[in-house]
């Protein structure tokens, strides 16, 4: 989205009993004119992504980040076009305070994690974030609601001075062929009961995609959705898919396939998803070798895990090749044989 300091992702890492420099306050904890400002600060950063105004939203950048403006021109004007005529509405606030964190010996910043309990609950909505500067910072979700596609926007805002500055910014759908994340939760565990179990794995796989407001964080939910995926997973996926491991499919004629990602792309608007399945090959080769080889992988896809007929529109496939832009193809279920 922008560049790595700004986005800032990676996975949870969650270490039990350690002593944390960081503070997390949940907005039930805060007091009402910091909810209140924090609130109304993400609402007019809503209000810019919304209107697509790029050049209000690179003035409210902190100052590290403002003169290097990175992707965030083209993050926003993908997003505008998705949010006009929707209801700003902020759902979460927290402040994290890392000021007393101290740096790793080598100079550079550790890890900033912070544990925030929800409403004196078990729950909890825990953020990891790698080399956070030391400072206040806070994490707003706001959703654009309206009623064919709602979106979440979420900003993490660092204190600068009196002022809160724009750190980082998070878009992410919350509706995949018009359902939400818990839809595709309750699906999926419908479908892990009739040992379906391709299609409960990818149907898990949407609705943290889009339940999770960025890749930072977790929660005492998220977990749960994660510890079912990985209880429902077919053999074939139990370590999931990845370059290292990927998911080896042979078609009928013997013809091997490395699937490298697979996962669901809402990209043409269906009634239902698509499969989305990244190929690893040596070359991507004319259009035509291409096209055909793309076809034979999703025909071959299909046939060995038939199931997938059932709860997709079709399959994407995105052929990978060292050096080279990937070639990517689609048809519908009906289209593959």
């Amino acid at each position: 989205m922008m560049r790595v300091r700004v986005v800032l992702l990676a996975s949870l890492l969650v270490v039990p009993g350690l002593v944390q420099a960081e503070v997390c306050t949940t907005q039930s904890q805060m007091a009402a004119t910091d909810r209140d400002a924090l609130a109304a600060r993400a609402k007019e950063l809503a209000a810019m992504v919304q209107d697509g105004n790029v050049s209000d939203l690179q003035a409210a950048l902190v100052p590290e980040y403002a003169k290097d403006f990175g992707s965030l021109p083209d993050v926003v004007n993908g997003v505008t076009p998705k949010l006009k005529g929707g209801a700003i509405v902020v759902e979460q606030v927290y402040l994290l305070d890392d000021s007393d964190a101290k740096h790793n010996a080598n100079g550079s910043q550790p890890e900033a994690q912070f544990y925030c309990s929800l409403n004196k609950s078990p729950a909890e909505a825990d953020f990891s974030i790698p080399g956070l500067d030391t400072g206040k910072y806070a994490f707003v979700i706001t959703e654009v609601q309206n009623a064919t596609s709602p979106w979440r926007l979420s900003f993490l805002l660092k204190q600068v001075q009196s002022k809160w500055a724009l750190a980082g910014f998070y878009p992410t759908a919350m509706w995949a062929a018009g359902h939400d994340g818990l839809w595709y939760w309750r699906q999926a565990r419908t479908m892990a009961a009739n040992n379906q179990h391709w299609n409960a794995w990818l149907y898990y796989q949407e609705a943290g995609e889009l339940l999770r407001p960025a890749r930072f964080i977790q929660s005492t939910h998220l977990q749960k959705l994660r510890s079912e995926q990985t209880a429902a997973a077919p053999p074939q996926l139990s370590e999931g898919v990845s370059v290292q491991a990927p998911l080896v499919v042979k078609s009928a004629d013997g013809q091997e396939f490395h699937f490298t990602s697979l996962g669901v792309d809402d990209s043409l608007g269906k009634e239902k998803v698509d499969v989305a399945a990244r190929l690893k090959v040596d070359q991507i080769g004319d259009v035509a070798t291409a096209n055909k080889r793309n076809a034979a992988a999703m025909s071959a896809l299909v046939a060995a895990y038939p199931e997938l007929r059932t709860a997709f529109h079709g399959v994407w496939i995105f052929a990978v090749a060292p050096g080279q832009n990937p070639f990517a193809t689609e048809q519908a279920m009906s289209e593959i044989h």
